[in-house]
């Protein structure tokens, strides 16, 4: 699936909470950063001003665009603050959210192989297209739900919001195979371009 979208916008990950400490699946919890995350997020906001200032763009001209969760809230406003002043309003959009695990949020990779070996077995062979129980969503589903945000992004833009997101993204838009794309890491603390049919980490 390809996807439209805008020449190119900048995307960040939420800094570190309590729950990625921990190895729990977030999905849509409202976790909040922990000082680390924190200190990650001030650290993207450093990185995304030298890449503007680098390509000699302004941040005053991006716009800026948000999950609503609490996590990827307080990320955009502390790397906001490393960006200058005179900045547009911050738009949030619930399509952001990060993929839903149903039932499984809250636990652990290593709980799950204990307690349910049978659907940790079913997702590791179609990843990309397993859907958790107790309503959650599959990449695949995520994907269908990022599209008409995309379609929408007229701009250049910032965006923070969530590993999966960016996971889905790099098959959307940059092409990675699917089972490729759900495995890659989405690192935290840093900025990651997407471009032209392309991705890469600034």
């Amino acid at each position: 699936m390809s996807l439209p979208g805008p020449r190119r916008f900048f995307f960040v990950r939420h800094g570190e909470t309590a729950w990625n400490r921990e190895g729990r699946l977030q999905g849509q919890h409202d976790a909040m950063l922990n000082p680390l995350g924190r200190s990650q997020a001030a650290a993207a906001g450093r990185i995304l001003a030298a890449v503007l200032d680098g390509r000699g763009l302004r941040a005053a001209d991006r716009a800026y665009v948000v999950s609503p969760l609490s996590r990827t809230r307080d990320t955009m406003e502390l790397m906001r603050a490393e960006l200058g002043p005179n900045l547009p309003a911050v738009a949030c959009d619930d399509r952001l959210k990060e993929i839903g695990f149903g039932a499984w949020e809250g636990r652990t990779w290593e709980d799950l192989k204990r307690r349910d070996a049978a659907a940790i077995a079913e997702r590791r062979r179609d990843t990309w297209n397993y859907v958790p129980p107790g309503g959650g969503e599959s990449y695949a589903m995520l994907l269908d739900r990022l599209a008409p945000w995309l379609a929408g992004l007229v701009e250049d833009a910032v965006v923070v919001a969530h590993g999966g997101v960016a996971r889905a993204l790099l098959h959307g838009i940059a092409g990675l195979e699917p089972e490729r794309a759900v495995r890659e890491e989405v690192h935290q603390g840093r900025v990651l371009l997407f471009g032209d049919g392309a991705a890469c980490w600034a």
